[in-house]
């Protein structure tokens, strides 16, 4: 998703040769060299499938279904149609916790131009609006359920290192924030258990291959999708004393809701009120009697949240009451389901896990670069109610000389997320995906002494 926007790395912080080695996995170590030898046998083309076969969010039939007969291969317990197309995959291993993995599995309604050998070409009705597009991973969900595949077999390999039950899930329509809302609303903990950590990442385009970015506090911010429908008094154009301008109200609404964030939070505290679209009228004379105003906001944390959604619904009301509107014709504020609270990492699980990375794929690949926008994710939905102690990282995904070059203006831009163009260096990615999931499963869930 274009929501997952992460500050650009300098260059200078990295070692380009050495990061190059690490990223194509020129290690000793078993780990790697088995995820890679993995990545040569079968995920390699088990990514081009995935890429070249998206599916719509809701609509991830064949994808989960392929998912769930290569985690049933390895000794998983599958169970499908959580919350839809959703399933969750168990293998028990002695007693210890029970951790969670988590890869989202949906595409995007955008046409692929990126030229590659395994491009989509694919359309799909879409089972929300039932309109047909054409379809691509164009936010790397396809490396996320590789690795996810890549993370079972090792871990089944490993299964003497570790000690507890492991959970991986196939998070269905995540690019519409509803499809870890309706695992929950599918009575997952109740069903399979509440984890005692949860795991997620995204792969990040302006990343370079093979890095692990992981911070405390926010990776990721919380999003509200909201609808304000400003009613008016219809009249001529010539007439405007005779009717109520939905318009200039809309529009005063618009303006004072840029006060929202520069005069009602801190300075320090970050917050976003984005009106996306403004939608009124049908003709030059005439003052219709709606106007529909579309918003996006984001915030860190569930205190400006309030502060903000409390605010947007004060100022359209007022302003309404200000215009002379009648106490049932006030501008009404609508939420939407599409709306997740903010990503919020757990600090000590994060401080515990940089030194696993650190240790196990060495300090150059491990950093910890704050989100510059404000992306959002349903993640939260799984670690919120009730809290779970979770850490959400990222994992890079273009060639470092790419991205140097794109820096200092001797190359193109990094194409980004949902671009048409969007593309990823696979087997870094994966590889990368996979073994930092994989030392961060062994550290949580260590035998017994």
């Amino acid at each position: 998703m274009n929501r997952k926007t992460i500050r650009q790395i300098p260059i200078t912080l990295i070692t380009i040769a050495g990061l190059a080695m690490a990223s194509l996995g020129h290690s000793n170590d078993d780990l790697s060299a088995s995820i890679q030898a993995d990545y040569q046998h079968r995920l390699g083309d088990m990514f081009k499938h995935f890429h070249a076969n998206p599916e719509l969010s809701t609509g991830e039939f064949k994808t989960a279904k392929k998912i769930a007969q290569e985690l049933r291969a390895h000794g998983f317990n599958v169970t499908e149609n959580v919350g839809g197309t959703g399933l969750v995959a168990l293998l028990k291993n002695g007693t210890g916790p029970l951790v969670m993995m988590r890869a989202d599995m949906d595409g995007l309604p955008v046409e692929e131009k990126t030229g590659l050998s395994y491009a989509s070409t694919v359309t799909q009705l879409d089972p929300v609006t039932q309109k047909t597009f054409p379809v691509m991973h164009a936010c790397g969900h396809d490396v996320h359920i590789t690795s996810l595949i890549g993370t079972a077999k090792q871990m089944v390999d490993r299964k003497n290192q570790w000690s507890g039950t492991l959970m991986l899930i196939g998070q269905p329509a995540e690019e519409r924030v509803i499809g870890a809302r309706a695992m929950m609303a599918d009575n997952l903990w109740q069903r399979f258990g509440k984890p005692d950590y949860a795991l997620a990442f995204h792969v990040s385009s302006i990343l370079p291959s093979g890095v692990i970015n992981v911070v405390e506090g926010a990776p990721f911010a919380g999003a509200d999708t909201v609808d304000i429908y400003v009613r008016g008094i219809g009249a001529h154009g010539a007439s405007p004393h005779a009717g109520k301008d939905p318009i200039v109200l809309a529009s005063q609404i618009v303006m004072a809701l840029q006060t929202l964030v520069s005069r009602e939070l801190s300075p320090r505290q970050p917050g976003v009120v984005t009106v996306g679209a403004f939608h009124s009228g049908t003709k030059h004379n005439i003052i219709s009697e709606l106007a529909h105003l579309q918003l996006t906001v984001r915030n860190t944390n569930l205190e400006t949240r309030d502060t903000l959604l409390r605010g947007i619904k004060r100022i359209a009301e007022n302003l309404g009451r200000a215009a002379g509107l009648p106490e049932d014709k006030l501008p009404q504020v609508v939420y939407s389901e599409e709306s997740t609270p903010p990503t919020v990492n757990n600090a000590a699980m994060v401080r515990r896990l940089k030194q696993v990375w650190q240790s196990g794929m060495g300090e150059h690949r491990v950093s910890a670069l704050e989100a510059e926008g404000m992306g959002a994710e349903d993640f939260p939905f799984f670690t919120t109610d009730p809290e779970i102690t979770s850490v959400y990282f990222s994992v890079g995904g273009t060639d470092a000389d790419y991205i140097a070059a794109a820096k200092n203006g001797t190359g193109p831009a990094v194409p980004s997320h949902h671009s048409p163009i969007f593309k990823i260096e696979p087997q870094p990615a994966v590889t990368a995906g996979i073994q930092a999931t994989v030392l961060a499963l062994l550290d949580l869930m260590p035998t017994s002494k």
